[in-house]
């Protein structure tokens, strides 16, 4: 059973780790390069922010939203 668990050990750190152990090494050379999974999670974030936006702005544009005061039970 220790070996099933040193097993899973190695595949995690010298497998599936080490792509983000190339990218840390990779930092001290060009740093901007280093964080390119930094920069595409914020060019998707921000794509889905807008996108977002635009759905609210349609929604609006609609006048769908119940802006009573009484339009919830609690107010």
């Amino acid at each position: 059973m220790r070996d099933f668990f040193y097993a899973i050990e190695d595949l995690f750190v010298n497998v599936l780790f080490a792509p983000f152990d190339a990218l840390r090494a990779l930092e001290l050379e060009k740093w901007f390069l280093a964080n390119t999974v930094s920069w595409i999670f914020m060019i998707i974030g921000f794509f889905a922010m807008v996108y977002w936006m635009k759905e609210l702005k349609k929604f609006d544009d609609n006048d769908e939203e119940d802006k009573s005061i009484s339009s919830h039970s609690f107010l």
